[in-house]
Protein backbone atom coordinates (compact mmCIF):
# COMPACT_ATOMS: atom_id res chain seq x y z
CA UNK A 1 0.00 0.00 0.00
CA UNK A 2 0.98 3.65 -0.49
CA UNK A 3 -0.06 7.15 -0.20
CA UNK A 4 1.70 9.83 -2.48
CA UNK A 5 2.09 13.23 -2.23
CA UNK A 6 3.40 15.45 -4.58
CA UNK A 7 2.76 19.15 -5.57
CA UNK A 8 2.52 20.84 -1.80
CA UNK A 9 0.93 23.98 -1.91
CA UNK A 10 -2.08 26.47 -0.07
CA UNK A 11 -3.27 28.30 -2.84
CA UNK A 12 -6.00 29.70 -0.54
CA UNK A 13 -3.97 31.07 1.66
CA UNK A 14 -3.18 34.25 -0.38
CA UNK A 15 -7.06 34.61 -1.29
CA UNK A 16 -7.67 34.90 2.65
CA UNK A 17 -4.54 37.56 3.14
CA UNK A 18 -1.98 34.89 4.75
CA UNK A 19 1.22 33.52 4.09
CA UNK A 20 1.62 29.81 5.27
CA UNK A 21 4.15 30.51 8.06
CA UNK A 22 1.48 33.90 9.16
CA UNK A 23 -1.57 32.11 9.12
CA UNK A 24 -3.18 30.29 12.41
CA UNK A 25 -2.92 26.86 12.55
CA UNK A 26 -6.27 25.66 12.17
CA UNK A 27 -6.19 27.05 8.84
CA UNK A 28 -3.12 25.66 7.36
CA UNK A 29 -4.37 22.28 8.70
CA UNK A 30 -7.51 22.44 5.65
CA UNK A 31 -5.81 25.19 3.07
CA UNK A 32 -2.14 22.73 2.55
CA UNK A 33 -2.67 20.74 -0.85
CA UNK A 34 -1.39 18.22 -2.58
CA UNK A 35 -1.39 15.86 -5.48
CA UNK A 36 -2.56 12.74 -3.64
CA UNK A 37 -2.28 9.02 -5.30
CA UNK A 38 -3.07 5.82 -2.99
CA UNK A 39 -2.01 3.12 -4.53
CA UNK A 40 -1.90 -1.22 -3.85
CA UNK A 41 1.23 -3.08 -5.40
CA UNK A 42 1.44 -0.18 -8.43
CA UNK A 43 -2.22 -0.69 -9.48
CA UNK A 44 -4.02 2.96 -8.59
CA UNK A 45 -6.59 2.93 -6.46
CA UNK A 46 -7.49 6.35 -5.77
CA UNK A 47 -5.92 9.54 -7.25
CA UNK A 48 -7.03 13.52 -6.31
CA UNK A 49 -5.46 17.03 -7.18
CA UNK A 50 -5.20 19.31 -4.61
CA UNK A 51 -6.41 16.93 -1.81
CA UNK A 52 -6.54 18.34 1.67
CA UNK A 53 -3.05 16.55 2.36
CA UNK A 54 -2.34 17.81 5.80
CA UNK A 55 -5.75 17.19 6.92
CA UNK A 56 -5.88 13.67 6.22
CA UNK A 57 -2.41 13.03 7.86
CA UNK A 58 -3.56 14.92 11.27
CA UNK A 59 -7.02 12.23 10.90
CA UNK A 60 -4.94 9.01 10.72
CA UNK A 61 -2.49 10.26 13.54
CA UNK A 62 -5.53 10.81 15.77
CA UNK A 63 -6.84 7.45 14.45
CA UNK A 64 -3.39 5.33 15.10
CA UNK A 65 -3.14 6.63 18.73
CA UNK A 66 -6.57 4.90 19.65
CA UNK A 67 -6.21 1.69 20.89
CA UNK A 68 -6.37 -1.29 18.81
CA UNK A 69 -10.24 -2.40 20.51
CA UNK A 70 -11.33 1.13 19.82
CA UNK A 71 -10.27 1.36 16.29
CA UNK A 72 -12.77 1.09 14.03
CA UNK A 73 -13.09 2.29 10.62
CA UNK A 74 -12.04 5.27 9.40
CA UNK A 75 -13.62 7.57 6.74
CA UNK A 76 -11.97 11.49 5.71
CA UNK A 77 -14.46 13.67 4.95
CA UNK A 78 -12.84 17.31 4.82
CA UNK A 79 -14.57 19.77 2.58
CA UNK A 80 -16.44 17.11 0.54
CA UNK A 81 -20.44 16.78 0.22
CA UNK A 82 -20.03 12.64 0.34
CA UNK A 83 -18.67 11.01 3.28
CA UNK A 84 -15.17 8.90 3.22
CA UNK A 85 -13.25 10.55 0.41
CA UNK A 86 -10.62 8.11 1.93
CA UNK A 87 -11.79 5.08 3.75
CA UNK A 88 -9.80 2.15 5.50
CA UNK A 89 -12.26 -0.34 6.27
CA UNK A 90 -11.62 -3.47 7.91
CA UNK A 91 -13.31 -6.63 6.61
CA UNK A 92 -13.16 -10.62 7.20
CA UNK A 93 -9.94 -10.50 5.21
CA UNK A 94 -8.47 -8.02 6.81
CA UNK A 95 -7.97 -4.02 6.24
CA UNK A 96 -9.17 -2.03 2.63
CA UNK A 97 -8.85 0.95 1.60
CA UNK A 98 -10.46 3.35 -0.80
CA UNK A 99 -12.28 6.38 -1.54
CA UNK A 100 -16.82 6.68 -1.76
CA UNK A 101 -15.58 8.65 -5.26
CA UNK A 102 -13.77 5.42 -6.43
CA UNK A 103 -16.26 2.53 -5.19
CA UNK A 104 -15.05 -0.14 -7.72
CA UNK A 105 -12.12 0.55 -7.00
CA UNK A 106 -9.98 -0.70 -3.66
CA UNK A 107 -6.69 -1.70 -1.65
CA UNK A 108 -6.42 -5.60 -2.03
CA UNK A 109 -6.80 -6.61 2.13
CA UNK A 110 -4.04 -6.30 4.34
CA UNK A 111 -3.19 -6.82 8.23
CA UNK A 112 -3.11 -3.72 10.09
CA UNK A 113 0.04 -4.49 11.07
CA UNK A 114 1.29 -4.03 7.41
CA UNK A 115 -0.47 -1.45 7.10
CA UNK A 116 0.69 0.88 9.66
CA UNK A 117 4.29 1.18 8.41
CA UNK A 118 2.77 2.59 5.46
CA UNK A 119 0.42 5.45 7.00
CA UNK A 120 3.41 6.24 9.09
CA UNK A 121 5.53 6.62 5.85
CA UNK A 122 2.86 8.96 3.94
CA UNK A 123 2.36 11.18 7.64
CA UNK A 124 6.46 11.88 7.30
CA UNK A 125 6.07 12.71 3.82
CA UNK A 126 3.21 15.34 4.31
CA UNK A 127 4.52 16.49 7.49
CA UNK A 128 8.08 17.44 5.71
CA UNK A 129 6.13 18.92 2.30
CA UNK A 130 4.53 20.96 4.57
CA UNK A 131 7.92 22.43 5.85
CA UNK A 132 8.88 22.94 2.74
CA UNK A 133 5.66 26.00 2.65
CA UNK A 134 7.24 27.56 5.74
CA UNK A 135 4.48 26.23 7.92
CA UNK A 136 6.03 23.98 11.13
CA UNK A 137 5.75 20.40 10.44
CA UNK A 138 4.63 20.17 14.10
CA UNK A 139 1.19 21.26 12.77
CA UNK A 140 0.80 17.18 11.95
CA UNK A 141 2.15 15.64 14.78
CA UNK A 142 4.67 12.93 14.53
CA UNK A 143 3.92 9.76 15.59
Amino acid sequence: MKFECRNFGAPDLPRRGLTASSAPLEIPLVDIEADLVISDNGRVVWSEEAFAAAELAYGLVRRLHLADRVRGDFTFDSSYDETGAVRIVATDEGWRVGSAFAADAQSSPVPWKSLVPDLLTFIEDVRVGVGTLGVSPDLVPGF
